[in-house]
């Protein structure tokens, strides 16, 4: 009985954070990633790194951070300066996307994260801590699994709706305990309707990326099998 009391209240304050974390998010305009808005902000970039030296307008983050959310842009080291202010779909300003950076090394580009993907995880993780250990179900890959969502209260699966197909996509848990979007469907369309080079061991993800100003963030790597369709990275 308490456990089922605990799980309430977690669920009842996930549902109010949600609410207070995006109180603009049913702006339109906050919700979809403006090219004019990434563009700027990317030009931005661009001047603040050719001014200072090539250094970069990022949140220091640990080294071991994930790729697609290693280099969130700090908005305060390129405004007023290099922009008049953070745009507006732009999580700063009250909209759903964090702004980031790809390819540091090469080209820096700006590209977003739909952050309602991580809303959707924490949701799930506020669960978890009531259930007190990771509710597997079956095996999919090497130490990935789906996830038995009855056993943290769900009636129905949750999903996250794909930035890049709006199709529903699973998500998927790790022997860690660590909860992922499973993009495999994704993956499987772009690489059909897509030319691409890729070769078995390659990190397939970025072909979603090459073509949508979205990252596939909250991601786990995947390769292609020796028919050309996408597996989990061992």
């Amino acid at each position: 009985m308490k456990a089922i009391f605990k799980l309430s209240m977690f669920i009842m304050v996930s549902i109010l954070l949600t609410g207070c974390l995006y109180p603009q998010e049913k702006k339109k305009e906050n919700q979809i990633p403006y090219e004019d808005q990434i563009q700027s902000v990317q030009l931005a970039v661009d001047t603040f790194q050719e001014s200072s030296g090539g250094l970069l307008p990022i949140k220091n983050k640990d080294m071991d951070t994930p790729m697609y959310l290693k280099y969130p842009i700090d908005f305060l080291k390129l405004t007023p300066q290099y922009l008049s202010s953070s745009p507006g779909n732009a999580y700063e300003s009250g909209g759903i996307y964090q702004y980031v950076l790809i390819d540091v090394e090469t080209k820096p580009t700006v590209k977003v994260i739909d952050l309602r993907i991580a809303e959707k995880i924490r949701e799930i993780k506020t669960r978890m801590k009531v259930q007190g250990y990771p509710p597997y179900k079956e095996t999919i890959a090497k130490n990935i699994y789906s996830i038995d969502y009855s056993k943290i209260g769900y009636k129905t699966e949750p999903y996250v709706v794909s930035p890049y197909t709006n199709n529903n996509l699973p998500l998927v848990i790790t022997s860690t305990g660590e909860i992922y979007v499973d993009y495999s469907s994704d993956l499987f369309i772009s690489l059909q309707e897509n030319d691409h080079n890729f070769s078995p061991g390659d990190d397939i993800r970025q072909i979603l990326s090459n073509h949508s100003p979205i990252v596939p963030a909250y991601s786990l790597p995947y390769t292609i099998d020796e028919n050309n369709e996408p597996v989990y990275m061992e």
